[in-house]
């Protein structure tokens, strides 16, 4: 892992873990029932993962509402159109999974899509958790402690769900 640069930081939902190779974050990891992916690791940090912690740390408190990072995410092709159109989605702005198929051209895939959102590499940087069922429901969320991350993401973010 020389050529890859991990820095950790605190979060309100819980220690977060960055991956980064020279000029692009490439993984965000929310903690997982005390455990990171890499805690066996040190640290080793660059620019990019230096702006995040800042950019991060404002997203938290409440002073940034969009992220102004470099981000390669590793994925197929259609996790890639995916999360493209994820990365569309500003600050307290939902979209269901069915209109998320939509919006790729793959009208009627909302379960793929499902499969899509849950392996984003970047959550938070890329809003995974601004995907809601087409009645409002939270259905999932694969990072951290599952389910309570998403609600507090959406709850930081106001935006509203069905219980």
């Amino acid at each position: 892992m020389t050529d890859v640069f991990l820095t950790r930081i605190d979060s309100p939902i819980g220690r977060l873990e960055l991956v980064a190779d020279e000029s692009a974050i490439t993984a965000l990891s929310i903690e997982r029932n005390g455990a990171l992916p890499h805690d066996d690791l040190p640290e080793r940090t660059n620019a990019v993962l230096d702006a995040a912690r800042i950019q991060l740390a404002e997203y938290f408190s409440g002073e940034r509402t969009e992220f102004d990072l470099p981000v390669r995410p590793g994925g197929t092709p259609f996790q890639q159109a995916v999360w493209q159109q994820l990365a569309r989605l500003g600050w307290g702005e939902a979209i269901s999974y069915g209109a998320l198929a939509d919006a790729v051209g793959r009208p009627g895939a909302a379960r793929a899509i499902g499969g899509a959102v849950g392996a984003n590499p970047v959550p938070i940087i890329i809003g995974c958790h601004r995907v809601l069922a087409s009645d409002g429901r939270i259905t999932g969320y694969s990072g951290g402690e599952g389910v309570p991350t998403k609600v507090w993401l959406l709850g930081h973010e106001r935006i509203g769900f069905a219980a």
